[in-house]
């Protein structure tokens, strides 16, 4: 198994669309990418730890590509807004991608090339590509939040 980190705005949506591809074994929402250790929710939305709202993929890379899931990431949100997706505003729902190995950080800095030089996203793109730091497992009641309330996609563009 393998191991992939996005952060796309809200958790929630993210974490649905990616739990719908073949080969993902399993995926986890919490936080990364900031300053405190173990945050809670409340203190992420508060803005002052600096971790984003992120999901950690597993994937079994026989099945699922790393590539086909970053190439996913791009179709599932705006990276060219800075801090926001839709109606969420703030530095926890930055667009960035967490790698866990320079063969994923060159794949995912080629990616982003290729997505800026196609002009699909009309306007430069934001997404942060950075090494992977700690994640913080969210709270349970985050955890495949959409399913557990019997929704879809949760409105993800």
């Amino acid at each position: 198994m393998a191991i992939a980190t996005f952060a796309a705005g809200c958790f929630w949506g993210v974490e649905a669309a990616f739990r719908r591809v073949e080969g993902v074994v399993g995926t986890t929402v919490g936080y990364t990418g900031g300053s405190t250790q173990d945050p809670t929710y409340k203190e992420v939305c508060g803005g002052q730890t600096g971790h984003a709202e992120a999901v950690q993929v597993s994937f079994d890379p026989d099945k699922v590509t790393y590539e086909q899931l970053v190439e996913l990431f791009w179709q599932i949100h705006d990276p060219t807004t800075l801090n926001r997706q839709g109606p969420d505003i703030g530095t926890q729902y930055r667009s960035a991608i967490f790698t866990h190995s320079p063969e994923q950080e060159a794949a995912a800095k080629a990616s982003k090339e290729r997505q800026q030089a196609s002009g699909r996203h009309g306007r430069d793109i934001v997404t942060e590509i950075a090494l992977a730091a700690p994640f913080y497992r969210a709270e349970d009641y985050h955890q495949q939040y959409f399913e557990k309330r019997g929704l879809a996609s949760g409105g993800l563009r």
